[in-house]
């Protein structure tokens, strides 16, 4: 398998692409939130680069679930699975393209994390705390993973429940809670070649700010406005982060128009110096990035 990856708004999409074009390739997703339907313009999905040629790559693992549920790492490896053993089964070359390192890893490295029940107590206990003190016990109990712990208090404190479960039931790691676990594909060292898009920070952050600008003028304001009129409660959208996140409290009168652009801007660029903080936290354990330039 070929891995694709990057921070957002590097090119990964339009390279795994190219590349799918050139060996008869397929592509799945590594995006925590393109699985939701529904949430399309926020997520960047821009499922028009999926044709090439007027040929039409196929992709999986995107628009999988409703927008407004709680998708999770264990889900992902079980349909990272299918998917994969769907691909080459038809003799095709499976390229997993995204920018969730932690999905990245769990399915490559074969990460084993325990499915852990919601604690209702805990969460009882934690809901009367300060963002700050969530923090705190979060940092206390583990080394935070470069991902969005800190994006909403629902995923900090969902965190802390994992982390506090895990520290209490050591005997549970590297033991897969699913029945599938033996159908989830195993890859010795060598079997993927990572790939990563190399951009300076600066053009990073232009093209972060670029597309931010093209989206909201795409209507994405409105895609949050009609998640909301279907029901989904504001707190669901909050847990998403990042554009989801923003835009809600825009809409619901938190903050202003312009200071909704101003503070997504902020975070998407923190969030994309966080996923290369990752990536390079997989170089540190072992993992061999081959760093290209974009393409075009």
């Amino acid at each position: 398998m070929i891995c694709v990856l990057g921070p957002t708004a590097s090119g990964k999409t339009r390279y795994a692409v190219d590349l799918a074009y050139r060996i008869g390739g397929e592509i799945i997703s590594a995006d925590s939130r393109q699985v939701y339907r529904g949430m399309d313009i926020g997520t960047g999905k821009d499922l028009a680069d999926y044709n090439i040629n007027g040929i039409t790559i196929p992709y999986h693992l995107i628009d999988i679930v409703e927008a407004g549920s709680k998708y999770d790492l264990h889900r992902y490896q079980r349909d990272f699975a299918a998917a994969y053993l769907d691909i080459t089964s038809r003799g095709k070359f499976p390229i997993l393209c995204g920018g969730t390192g932690l999905y990245i890893e769990a399915v490559t490295k074969g990460y084993s994390i325990p499915d852990v029940a919601p604690d209702h107590q805990l969460r009882e206990e934690l809901e009367k705390l300060e963002t700050e003190r969530l923090i705190e016990i979060f940092e206390s109990l583990t080394t935070p993973h470069n991902i969005t712990e800190y994006d909403s208090r629902q995923r900090l404190i969902r965190a802390i429940e994992i982390a506090k479960y895990r520290n209490e039931h050591p005997e549970d790691e590297g033991i897969y809670s699913n029945p599938d676990k033996n159908s989830i594909p195993k890859f010795k060292e060598g079997e993927v070649k990572f790939i990563g898009l190399s951009v300076s920070r600066e053009t990073r952050n232009a093209k972060i700010d670029k597309r931010l600008d093209e989206r909201l003028e795409a209507g994405m304001v409105d895609e949050v406005k009609g998640l909301l009129d279907r029901g989904i409660p504001a707190e669901n959208l909050l847990w998403y982060g990042l554009e989801y996140k923003f835009i809600t409290r825009y809409i619901i009168g938190d903050i202003s128009y312009d200071q909704m652009r101003e503070q997504l801007a902020i975070a998407i660029h923190q969030f994309a110096k966080r996923q290369m903080t990752w990536f390079r936290g997989m170089e540190r354990r072992g993992t061999i990035i081959e760093w290209v330039e974009p393409l075009g």
